[in-house]
């Protein structure tokens, strides 16, 4: 599994959004590393410190490195040149709390450090969306096509070679961060390409090993929703997922 290293100008900062990811990752999580302040200890960053932490984080996998502004850039990139294996260090422009969240997420899901800094890079975007700003562009998990209740397959049908259900979310607070996890989580374990879709606002699918769409996409308690997977595992996937719907996340 990948490491994340969190550079921040504040250790105060840093490891409260550390916690928070860490809330997503569930029993296995990736290891991170925090790299917050300046050489005295105030706010600040200091390259020898960043590099010292990527170095840690490195289990042959790689390293994300999230930093949150300003000089934290500009240290992460000169630790790059005292780090042990630059090669497999990326540095990632997402936003520091929203792009920690989604790289835990997507790194417990198994994927490789290129998979994980490509998701994270959209996060603003996807936030941006579910605010409803028009003109913000498509995240990486984003639709392959329109999934509206205007063409709505029967319930445990066959959508093209794909497999679905569809059910509705019970849980009070609908997709909300902790649940979405849990979800792309399960979904990633399967070998299978795995959909959701809410009917009910008539929303493009988007990828279910997606943190930042799924999220995006506002399901909210009481919706209708279609999930559709292709692949060796689909029919595990789905009676998987569909439990995790139907039992509420464990929040009824």
């Amino acid at each position: 599994m990948i490491g994340l290293v969190a550079v921040s100008h504040s250790r105060a900062l840093a490891e409260a959004a550390v916690e928070l990811a860490l809330q997503m990752a569930g029993a296995r999580p990736p290891t991170i590393r925090v790299a917050a302040g300046g050489p005295d200890g105030d706010l600040g960053t200091d390259a020898v410190a960043i590099a010292a932490a990527v170095d840690e984080a490195d289990s042959g996998d790689g390293v994300l490195v999230l930093m949150d502004l300003g000089s934290a850039i500009l240290s992460a990139e000169t630790a790059l040149e005292f780090v042990a294996a630059p090669e497999r260090v990326r540095l990632s422009s997402a936003p520091f709390v929203e792009g920690l969240v989604a790289a835990v997420v997507t790194a417990v899901g198994g994927a490789d450090v290129d998979a994980v800094a490509a998701e994270v890079r959209g996060a603003g975007d996807a936030k941006r969306r579910q605010l409803g700003d028009a003109e913000a562009p498509a995240s990486p998990g984003d639709a392959r096509g329109s999934a509206t209740s205007s063409a709505v397959p029967a319930v445990s049908g066959v959508v093209g070679d794909a497999l679905s259900f569809e059910t509705v979310v019970v849980n009070p607070s609908g997709l909300h961060a902790r649940p979405a996890a849990t979800f792309v989580k399960a979904a990633s374990r399967y070998d299978a390409e795995v959909r959701i879709a809410d009917l009910d606002a008539g929303s493009d699918e988007v990828s279910a090993r997606s943190l930042l769409a799924l999220m995006a996409l506002g399901i909210r308690p009481g919706a209708r929703v279609r999930v559709s997977a292709s692949g060796p595992q689909a029919r595990q996937a789905l009676d998987d997922l569909r439990a995790l719907i139907d039992d509420g996340f464990g929040e009824r």
